[in-house]
């Protein structure tokens, strides 16, 4: 029995290896592409869509997540990070819930291609309560006015502005301030549009508008008794 079995496969070898090469060629021929799947990992941003209207994410575990897509080497071919979005759906979130599970659900990809897995499968996220605040407008000058000259006055339109963020951040005794207004060598009453620029990076403005106008106003320095004072002939 071993002699016919070692007999049966080495009898005609070179055929058989030629035979099974063709089966193969014939397989590969005769079997559709988008039967065979492989698959590929890509890191993708974190979305976060429907924050609560009222709330604000303060803190957030991880920005990527990881994804691993199943398809066809046809259609994996054009899946790349910018056909994979991944989407976390805040719409049910409260400021007690810290901990929100990723799933495949919540990955869009192109047709044809699957998600098996998705890492990590949870993240952090904290959620404050919004507020909002009026913080004082506060011009920030630099420079020295022409010599003779004192600023006897600066102003800001609005003198307020009111803004808005996480709990947290919002502080009424805080104050806005302006962009440098350079007063070097000014020589009259100047007015100078610039940005308003806030105590905190999570604050924003609730206005569309981001600048104020400074008024600076100078006078004569009558305290070094120069200014003013008539020229002897």
């Amino acid at each position: 029995m071993r002699r016919y079995l070692r007999r049966l496969v080495v009898q005609n070898w070179g055929l058989k290896v030629v035979s099974l090469l063709l089966a193969l060629a014939l397989w590969l021929v005769l079997v559709p592409q988008d039967k065979v799947l492989s698959e590929k990992t890509l890191t993708v941003p974190l979305e976060t869509r429907n924050t609560p209207e009222n709330m604000e994410i303060v803190e957030k575990s991880a920005s990527t997540v990881d994804v691993t897509v199943r398809a066809p080497s046809r259609i994996l071919s054009q899946v790349s990070p910018s056909t994979v979005t991944a989407g976390l759906d805040l719409e049910r979130a409260t400021v007690y819930q810290q901990d929100y599970p990723l799933n495949t659900s919540m990955i869009s990809l192109p047709p044809g291609a699957d998600v098996t897995e998705v890492r990590p499968n949870k993240v952090q996220i904290k959620l404050e309560w919004t507020k909002e605040a009026t913080l004082v407008v506060h011009p920030s000058i630099r420079g020295k006015v022409a010599a003779g000259l004192r600023i006897s006055k600066i102003e800001a339109a609005p003198k307020e502005v009111v803004v808005r963020g996480p709990e947290s951040k919002v502080k009424t005794k805080d104050t806005a301030t302006t962009a440098p207004v350079d007063v070097t060598d000014l020589s009259q009453t100047g007015e100078f549009e610039v940005d308003i620029i806030l105590p905190k990076p999570e604050l924003r403005l609730v206005s569309p508008r981001t600048t104020v106008q400074v008024t600076v106003t100078v006078e004569p320095d009558k305290a070094n008794g120069k200014a003013g004072a008539p020229r002897k002939k």
